[in-house]
């Protein structure tokens, strides 16, 4: 295992040699499971996806170590934090590409890419301003089901919005995380940001009714032997005009925001918001390894 993370380590030219360091000194402390978090600062997605890959063979291969030899604390994961060159990423789904609306040559002017991916979900657009996460975890040693991990990363932005005092809330028709309006607020706005709402009305108690607005953070993940890839993008600044070369994830009319968006000039920096979602998953991860532990404890899977 030792040779398999030392050439994830530098086949990228060290950016990821200390953390991977880190997990491999992790499997000899007394912690009782070993999750890492790194941030690779601005990569362009081939990279990336190729360093997702790699990482997650080595956590493939740290579950089996553990399997031979209990004593070893197990590898909940490794967590990459990033920022994209402009890239439109479609995934396999059928008619995704039909949601890449802009010409070769517009694409070309505005210097973004396309890149086919292998993640679930539809067409995304990534790029500078905004954080993508990548939670390689194992979800077997997790006990999370995918619907379970995908409410996981759901709850992670809604919490790191709200620390910066974004209100989000989850669509139950669409995967990912949107902006939670007042419909009364959402009348009265004047359409100057991204976010504006289009519908208005109270519900029965007379009180104006909360939202789903805009999608602030989109989602896509894929499972290989109950280890996860791809994750979240959530967006702090990102060049919102980029979006409309897509249909953003196939959802036709569905507006498109950003922590700038919503904040102006109290929007938060990139640190700090890979600061707070770091904790917040750190947070969300420990609880469900300690479900887990619970639940093989009294003799659950």
């Amino acid at each position: 295992m030792r040779l398999l993370f030392t050439r994830i380590a530098y086949s990228f030219g060290g950016r990821a040699g200390t953390s991977i360091d880190r997990h491999l000194a992790s499997l000899v402390s007394t912690n009782p499971f070993s999750l890492e978090f790194t941030d690779i600062g601005r990569l362009a997605y081939a990279p990336a996806f190729e360093l997702q890959r790699q990482t997650a063979d080595g956590v493939l291969a740290a579950r089996e170590v553990c399997q031979i030899d209990s004593s070893i604390p197990p590898m909940a994961g490794i967590v990459f934090l990033v920022e994209h060159d402009p890239v439109v990423t479609v995934s396999n789904r059928a008619g995704a590409m039909n949601h890449l609306v802009a010409t070769p040559e517009l694409l070309e002017r505005e210097g973004v890419s396309v890149e086919r991916t292998d993640r679930g979900g539809d067409i995304t657009y990534h790029g500078p301003g905004q954080l993508v996460v990548y939670p390689i975890l194992d979800l077997n040693l997790l006990n999370l089901g995918l619907h379970d991990y995908m409410r996981l990363l759901e709850e992670s932005v809604i919490r790191t919005c709200a620390a910066f005092g974004v209100s989000c809330t989850r669509d139950p028709k669409a995967t990912g995380v949107w902006t939670q309006r007042e419909r009364d607020e959402a009348d009265d706005a004047d359409g100057a940001d991204a976010s504006t709402l289009d519908a208005g009305g109270s519900n029965s108690s007379g009180r104006p009714s909360q939202v789903p607005g805009a999608k602030i953070a989109a989602m896509g993940v894929r499972v290989r032997k109950w280890i996860s890839m791809h994750g979240l993008a959530l967006n702090v600044t990102t060049n919102l005009d980029h979006f409309r070369l897509i249909v953003p994830c196939g959802l036709v009319g569905r507006p498109v925001t950003s922590l700038k968006a919503e904040l102006g000039k109290r929007c938060p920096s990139m640190d700090d918001v890979k600061q707070a979602i770091t904790v917040t998953l750190r947070e969300l991860i420990a609880e469900a390894y300690e479900r887990a532990a619970k639940a093989r404890a009294r003799g659950g899977r």
